[in-house]
């Protein structure tokens, strides 16, 4: 089972439905025309759902990426 993460890489918001739709492999446009939908249908209830999960999805990890740099990631350089 995969771990769910808010993308790096599909992000509009804070990358919570670009993570649900990596991991469900289905599509972020189609995940976002139905959340948009729900905002209305539900009465914003989940937008305030999707602000509470943004906060508990932790972000998704950038192991390997060439473009990260920081005290981790020295790249060998002296």
């Amino acid at each position: 089972m995969n771990k769910l993460y808010r993308s790096t890489r599909n992000r509009m918001l804070t990358g919570l439905i670009g993570g649900i739709s990596e991991n469900l492999g289905l599509s972020t446009t189609l995940l976002r025309i139905i959340f948009f939908i729900s905002i209305f249908a539900t009465g914003g209830t989940s937008l305030f759902i999707y602000f509470i999960a943004a906060l508990v999805v932790p972000k998704e990890p950038n192991y390997g990426d060439p473009y990260v740099y920081g005290p981790d990631h020295s790249r060998g350089y002296k």
